[in-house]
């Protein structure tokens, strides 16, 4: 046991590292510059009905000169198309288009992305989920930030807003998960395609090189949309990766632990490379998490090394997100939860439905 507990401190202490690193260099929206650019911001919407009334709210509030919102309503079930088109009607830059039925090997979200990028005319295309609410400067400051970087694609993460206890323990890990194995500042350089991150929340890709790796239709059955498109975009010869979007951008994403399991249930299994690598991030996770703490309890002083260094980790992620610090002490729990998840997903992952579709 004290071999695994030394690879725990070993583990833990190049999480914090790269956790520093990140948060010292991750590209922050701060200053503005000239607002040259223009953005189609293409925004899904199935069955959302009661974010209509905040959503429209929060774009209509956009300070960029130069920019265009089209929704698309995605066969709701639940009179969001009827709402949205009262909602713009004073709105001139904002449209709403009807997606046609879901076509085979498709998954929702490319497919409504794909039949509104036939309509959009800017420099830029954003994508912007129907839960993610916008600051006032949000497309302002990120014409500042792709002027400056000359990103091809950039992913402002918003902040991730958890209410109930459920989601103190998951939705932290997101933003945690890759600011503790991915150098994002070089991963923005890198021809590497495993090294791609993008979050397709809150996601601006240059409208050329989207056409040009091949649109939507190049992740149509994808259900990591945001890492996929990244991806192909990586492998096409483009540049781009995360930057900090948790001034401009916050997003509540689920509110229930049925949502919870349905959600992260719908993805974790791909995402994690199925069985084989959910089984060794699993393990990863047990012995970066569990075991420490499990031993810190019977008074293992290298235990608490470890334990010590994973939560440090979990703060400074808390730190740069903006994201409650208080909850990187319930990490041993979190892993335990995201272990949960993690079989959840492989073992029901085929009977998992997303707004009414089969994944």
């Amino acid at each position: 046991m004290s071999a695994l507990l030394s690879l725990s401190v070993v583990i833990n202490a190049f999480l914090l590292s790269m956790a520093i690193f990140n948060a010292i260099t991750i590209i922050r929206p701060h200053t503005q510059s000239p607002q040259n650019l223009s953005f189609s911001l293409l925004v899904p919407c199935r069955n959302e009905a009661e974010n209509v009334t905040e959503l429209v709210s929060s774009l209509g509030a956009l300070d960029h000169p130069n920019f265009e919102v089209i929704f698309i309503d995605d066969n709701s079930t639940d009179g969001t198309g009827e709402l949205l088109r009262q909602a713009i009607s004073n709105r001139p830059y904002m449209k709403v288009i009807s997606a046609a039925p879901l076509s085979d090997g498709w998954m929702g979200k490319p497919w409504a992305l794909s039949q509104g990028l036939s309509h959009a005319t800017h420099d830029y295309i954003v994508t912007v989920d129907a839960d993610v609410r916008l600051a006032p400067d949000a497309l302002s400051a990120m014409d500042s930030v792709l002027q400056r970087t000359g990103s091809d694609f950039l992913s402002p993460y918003p902040s991730q807003s958890a209410v109930t206890m459920s989601e103190r323990l998951v939705q932290p890990l997101l933003q945690w998960t890759w600011m503790t194995t991915v150098p994002l500042r070089l991963a923005m350089r890198s021809s590497r395609p495993s090294l791609a991150v993008a979050n397709g929340q809150f996601l601006f890709v240059r409208r050329s090189a989207l056409v040009a790796a091949g649109g939507f239709n190049s992740i149509q059955s994808s259900v990591l949309d945001d890492i996929d498109v990244a991806r192909v975009l990586v492998r096409g010869g483009y540049k781009g990766g995360v930057c900090d979007g948790s001034t401009i951008a916050s997003t509540r994403m689920y509110t229930s632990l049925e949502e919870i399991r349905a959600g992260y249930g719908k993805s974790m299994s791909k995402g994690f490379g199925g069985a084989f690598g959910s089984l060794a991030l699993a393990l990863v996770m047990t012995v970066s998490a569990v075991l420490p703490f499990i031993y810190s309890i019977a008074g293992s002083s290298i235990a608490t090394a470890a334990l010590l260094l994973v939560i440090a980790s979990r703060v400074v992620s808390a730190i740069s997100s903006r994201s409650l610090l208080i909850d990187a002490l319930l990490h041993p729990i979190s892993a335990l939860f995201f272990i949960y998840l993690l079989i959840y997903s492989n073992l029901f992952h085929s009977k998992i439905t997303w707004k009414g579709r089969s994944i």
